[in-house]
């Protein structure tokens, strides 16, 4: 099972659900959701979670952003998750379309339908989402 499939895994044998996620995952699965994203960055800060699911690193970066996003700000930014090995166009698109040089892991900050920060790699996990968006 992939990390993010197990994000969603539901335990039968507990109540407690060790994987269950503190992010509110929206999957990104076309070029199409980019127009959506905009839309919606018009009211709410909006990220793209661009991750390859071969990468090591990248499983890391993704497990501990999970583990470290602040609840309290799950209704206030929409996540958007990007398989790039599935959604290379979508991947592409995204560069062009925020002016950002694609690297994995990466995280974009969409606000007013611009990419206002973005980091990669280790450099998520120096972004504080709490100072960010308020």
């Amino acid at each position: 099972m992939s990390l993010f499939g197990s994000f969603f895994k539901k335990s039968a044998d507990t109540k407690e659900n060790k994987n269950e996620s503190n992010v509110n995952w929206i999957p990104l699965t076309s070029v199409a959701q980019l127009k959506e994203i905009d839309t919606v960055s018009k009211q709410k800060p909006v990220i793209v979670f661009k991750h390859s699911t071969r990468c090591a690193i990248s499983k890391n970066v993704i497990k501990n952003f999970d583990r470290s996003f602040p609840t309290q700000l799950k209704d206030k930014i929409n996540v958007y998750y990007l398989d790039l090995l599935n959604h290379r166009d979508t991947s592409n698109e995204i560069g062009y379309k925020y002016q950002v040089l694609h690297q994995s892991p990466q995280l974009l900050l969409i606000h007013k339908g611009k990419a206002v920060l973005h980091a990669s790699h280790y450099d998520i996990a120096q972004i504080d989402l709490e100072k960010i968006v308020k």
